[in-house]
């Protein structure tokens, strides 16, 4: 019996003053309850907010089909040109390039842009065949 009044005596004091401290924030952290409400209402307006389509911007799809065209004659070029020095590794960027400008016309026009090597031929037909069929043209 001693040994639980000890216990009682020194513990539950302790439980009560660490459990009122915890409501007290330090200097570096706003209070708990603060937080938990800040995180419960973003909640709430997250389900209340409507999701709004971005604008379309029909001179950013010109952009970049004028983009896409400069960059295929480019690489034309490259590969017609047997004297450019380093003619392989502008080749290669040069198409990397285009890759990455075929990427921006695919989100602009609403394709699926796979997860693949950089510089996949087949994943670069793909994305031209899917744009033409769209109706871009470079």
């Amino acid at each position: 019996m001693s040994w639980l009044l000890m216990v009682a005596f020194f513990f539950i004091p302790a439980l009560v003053f660490g459990t009122i401290w915890q409501l007290f924030p330090s200097p570096d952290e706003p209070p708990r309850w603060r937080t938990f409400l800040a995180a419960r209402l973003e909640r709430v307006a997250a389900r209340l907010r409507r999701e709004r389509k971005p604008d379309y911007d029909p001179f950013m799809a010109l952009r970049v089909q004028e983009r896409l065209g400069i960059v295929a004659d480019h690489v034309r070029s490259l590969e017609l040109d047997p004297h450019t020095f380093a003619r392989a590794e502008r080749i290669i960027a040069s198409q990397l390039a285009y890759d990455q400008l075929l990427a921006e016309a695919c989100h602009l026009a609403g394709v699926e842009v796979q997860v693949v090597a950089k510089g996949d031929p087949a994943e670069r037909f793909r994305e031209e065949v899917e744009l033409a069929s769209r109706g871009w043209a470079w």
